[in-house]
């Protein structure tokens, strides 16, 4: 794709890495940057390693490279505990800094055409208060501080300066096969099912025994809406709600992740994995030696993952939050009709992990 070149920051996380691959798919030359960038055998990729919190050293990073024509912004900072932090005016701080240390450099170069950020359901201030049903992109700005308004006020000043196109993509809970962030439960429920086979512990579902329906978006539909935002002239200066295009309840897909990870599925236990994972540590540490896993330490495995999931989950919950479901009507109408089924997704997340040799294959 002769011209164009895209950076992806958060390369190497859960939405990052995907995008990465979708995009040198798509025929893109493609830099990766991330705090630990990889390398991968293809000529049109470039992996850049630097902290984007450190101004200097990302100033100097894109000094480095080829013109930068298109930036997929996939990063973020999340404090320890996760929940908490969604409040954190430190945080908000954080996160702006950071595209802002990627966004100007950028724009200066006149090369930019394109960016596209990422928000989520916290938008509609889904972990607040009851959210409009469903939510659409239409609805006013939720009113509470969210790092998401910070973003988006500097992407709308420095795109309304530099001239270049602009999307906001909001996914439900992404689903993929990474392992050590924030936001990705597979890793998390395959955790739980080895350490409930080697301690003899049913696998039940931890969470609220309650069917509540739920929305994800496969990491690989995500990646998809990057690269058609990129060159999408419907895209530009637009909101766009992303899901799989389908609900579905923890409680009715929990024998489905049984089945795949080869364990029993068992009546619903109530256990915050923020608590129960790290205290079977060792369990996890048998079980990696036992079938030559990559990762023996569960935390590395986690990352913050199992804080998220009790939130998912509605963990220590006694009734039915109210539902937080979005639309997806605007983004299919303008040209994005991307379409996954949540069981597979999960399925190949789970496969993928394995394939990988970060979670055991238990049957």
């Amino acid at each position: 794709m002769t011209g164009r070149r895209v950076l992806v920051t958060g390369g190497t996380g859960l939405i990052g890495r995907a995008a990465v691959e979708a995009f040198l798919a798509a025929g893109w030359d493609t830099v990766g940057m991330s705090r630990g960038a990889s390398a991968r055998a293809d000529a049109r990729y470039v992996g850049v390693p630097v902290d984007l919190r450190d101004a200097p050293a990302v100033a100097a990073a894109l000094r480095d490279l080829p013109a930068i024509t298109h930036l997929a912004y996939t990063s973020v900072y999340e404090k320890p505990g996760l929940v908490a932090g969604w409040s954190d005016p430190e945080q908000m701080a954080t996160n702006r800094a950071m595209l802002d240390n990627v966004l100007r450099p950028l724009a200066a170069t006149g090369h930019l055409e394109q960016v596209t950020v990422m928000q989520g359901t916290k938008a509609y201030g889904a972990h607040l208060h009851p959210i409009p049903l469903p939510a659409r992109e239409r609805h006013p700005r939720d009113p509470h501080e969210n790092f998401y308004w910070h973003q988006e006020d500097l992407l709308r000043e420095v795109a309304g300066r530099a001239g270049f196109r602009w999307t906001i993509l909001r996914p439900v809970q992404v689903v993929g096969p990474a392992y050590g962030v924030g936001y990705c439960t597979p890793p998390v429920i395959g955790a739980l099912a080895a350490v409930c086979d080697e301690t003899g512990q049913p696998f039940g579902f931890p969470g609220l025994p309650l069917s509540v329906p739920k929305q994800v978006a496969d990491v690989r539909l995500v990646a998809d809406a990057l690269v058609w935002a990129a060159t999408s002239e419907a895209a530009h200066g637009e909101h766009f709600n992303l899901t799989n295009g389908e609900v579905f309840s923890w409680l009715e897909l929990w024998p489905v992740l049984a089945e795949e990870l080869g364990v029993v599925a068992a009546e619903p236990v109530a256990r915050r994995l923020a608590d129960f994972l790290p205290a079977h540590a060792e369990a996890w540490a048998k079980v990696a030696a036992a079938h030559q896993l990559r990762e023996p330490d569960l935390a590395a495995v986690l990352g913050q993952s199992h804080f998220y999931a009790d939130y998912t989950f509605g963990s220590g919950l006694t009734e039915a939050p109210p539902p937080a479901l979005v639309s997806t009507v605007k983004v299919k109408q303008a040209g994005f009709t991307g379409v996954r089924d949540t069981e597979l997704t999960f399925r190949h997340a789970i496969r993928e992990l394995q394939r990988r040799r970060i979670l055991p294959r238990l049957s």
